[in-house]
């Protein structure tokens, strides 16, 4: 019997490959090619154009990196944006925090959010909760409209490719500083530090000309390039290195804790050039 892979080509010259138990879902949406399979060593995956988003046994690293370092550094966020991030991952961490009262997602392909609440249950629960307002847009368009109007503003992007490109600019991040609040901050994911070494300075330089304050951080993800992943803030007034981190909750969280809330921020010398 032929063995069923999925394969992420990572670099030109790297892929990642996950022996298939099942294929769950796959059609063309208007944006993109969105895939789920069951994989015998991570669950069930989701995939946008062959290129691995999330799955079941390492999300809650990403999906809690992204959201508690910046919601822990704000003292009461209020109104929370992700751009992006159609399986609900984020939402998901933003709502453990009782502060929030209106965590806005918004998604530009509603086949993302309609599959990961079909196939990701345990990613995508919390779209239903009360607090949560799901809107199929451009999240683009939707930033350059609100002016001062969030807390915090989260980019769960998908890599610089396609629809995302755009998330990746100078122009986007200076409407993002528009529509935090005078003391607001955002987090974006920003790639790799092994295969992306272009890309963050670039990033890291555009989001310290939109903001006063800007850190980068680290995380490890098995199934992303290179297995350690970038964070980038960009902030108008709190440091994230400022927190009393004896005062972090209890979040139910698997990853982030108070100790990785400061110890992220320190960088190997081969990370940190990248940003001097």
């Amino acid at each position: 019997m032929q063995e069923l892979w999925a394969s992420e080509m990572q670099t030109p010259n790297l892929r990642l490959s996950c022996r298939v138990a099942k294929m769950l879902h796959y059609e063309q949406t208007p944006y993109q090619e969105l895939m789920v399979v069951d994989t015998y060593e991570f669950g069930r995956m989701l995939f946008l154009d062959n290129i691995i988003q999330t799955n079941v046994k390492d999300e809650f690293v990403y999906h809690e990196m992204m959201a508690h370092v910046g919601l822990n550094t704000l003292p009461h966020p209020r109104r929370v944006l992700v751009v992006g991030g159609g399986d609900g991952g984020v939402i998901r961490e933003i709502i453990k925090h009782p502060s929030v009262e209106k965590a806005t997602l918004v998604e530009i392909d509603a086949k993302v959010v309609e599959a990961a609440q079909k196939y990701l249950p345990e990613i995508s629960c919390a779209l239903t909760d009360p607090r949560v307002e799901v809107v199929i847009d451009d999240g683009i368009k939707h930033v350059q409209q609100s002016k001062n109007q969030y807390d915090m503003i989260i980019v769960d992007s998908t890599d610089p490719i396609g629809p995302a490109v755009g998330l990746f600019a100078g122009e986007f991040y200076r409407s993002v500083a528009e529509a935090l609040t005078e003391d607001g901050l955002f987090v974006a994911q920003t790639e790799s530090p092994f295969f992306n070494q272009d890309l963050i300075p670039r990033v890291y330089k555009e989001i310290s000309s939109a903001f006063p304050l800007t850190r980068l951080y680290l995380a490890c993800i098995p199934t992303y390039p290179g297995g350690l992943w970038t964070f980038t803030m960009g902030s108008k007034k709190h440091d994230p290195l400022q927190v009393d981190v004896s005062r972090i909750p209890d979040l139910n969280t698997k990853y982030y804790s108070p100790g990785i809330h400061r110890a992220c921020f320190e960088l190997p010398p081969f990370v940190a050039n990248l940003i001097k």
